[in-house]
C-alpha cells in the first residue's frame, strides 16, 4: 500500500470519508490548532505544514478501520485533539469523549469544540481513572501509554463489542506481541495510511485488568 504523500492527497482523501460540511469544520480546526501552536506546544512545530497528512488524515483513518462505528468513541489523552476532535467533526452524529487531565489542553479542547460547533462532543478534563464507567463502543488513543497500560486503564469502559483503533507508530507489532499470548489474538495491526512504516493496532473485545 502506498502511503499518502503531501497536503495535496491528504486532502482528497479525508474528502473521500466525509462530507462538504465536515471539510469546513476540518478546515477550521487546522486554522485554530496553528494559532494555538503559537501558545502551546501542542503538536510538534516540523508537523505544521504537513497538518492534514500527519494528523487530519492520520486521525481520519481510524473511521475505515471501524466501518460500523459504535457510539460513544472515547478518545484516551486526546491532547491537541488528535483523534478525537477529527472524529467529532467528521461524524456529528456520533458521541465523542475526550479525555484529557492537563489543564491548558482541557482548555484548548473546549475552545475548539465551541469552534466548531461540535455539539456531539465533550471533554472529560481529568485523568482516566476518575472518569466515570460507561460502555464504550469505540475506544481510541494515539500516544497516550504503552500498550499493555493503555489496554489495563482502559478495560472497565470496555465489553465484547468495544472496537479499539489504536495508532502506535513503528512499534505498534512488537506491542502486540508484548501481551500475554493467550491475549494478543484479541488484536492485529493494519498499516498507517499515512507512513509506511507505523501501524494501528486493531482489535474487537473486552479486555480484562486481570491476567
Amino acid at each position: 500500500m502506498t502511503a499518502i504523500a503531501d497536503e495535496i492527497e491528504a486532502r482528497a482523501y479525508v474528502a473521500s470519508l466525509c462530507d462538504g460540511i465536515a471539510m469546513d469544520r476540518l478546515a477550521k480546526l487546522s486554522d485554530l490548532l496553528i494559532a494555538e501552536n503559537a501558545s502551546q506546544n501542542l503538536v510538534a512545530k516540523a508537523t505544521i505544514p504537513i497538518v492534514w497528512q500527519r494528523h487530519i488524515a492520520d486521525s481520519a483513518q481510524l473511521l475505515e478501520l471501524v466501518p460500523a462505528t459504535q457510539a460513544p468513541w472515547l478518545d484516551l489523552g486526546s491532547g491537541a485533539g488528535f483523534p478525537g476532535l477529527v472524529i467529532a467533526a467528521m461524524r456529528p452524529d456520533l458521541e465523542v469523549i475526550l479525555v484529557e487531565s492537563r489543564k491548558r489542553r482541557v482548555d484548548w479542547l473546549e475552545r475548539a469544540r465551541e469552534g466548531l460547533a461540535l455539539e456531539n462532543c465533550r471533554v472529560a478534563g481529568c485523568r482516566l481513572e476518575d472518569v466515570e464507567r460507561f460502555d464504550a463502543g469505540t475506544i481510541s488513543a494515539r500516544a497516550f501509554a504503552p500498550l499493555d497500560r493503555l489496554l489495563g486503564l482502559a478495560a472497565r469502559f470496555s465489553t465484547k463489542t468495544t472496537d479499539w483503533v489504536l495508532p502506535k507508530g513503528r512499534s505498534a507489532a512488537q506491542e502486540v506481541q508484548g501481551l500475554p499470548k493467550n491475549r494478543r489474538k484479541m488484536f492485529h495491526v493494519e498499516q498507517s495510511q499515512t507512513d509506511p512504516d507505523a501501524g494501528v493496532v486493531v482489535g474487537r473485545g473486552q479486555w480484562s485488568a486481570k491476567p
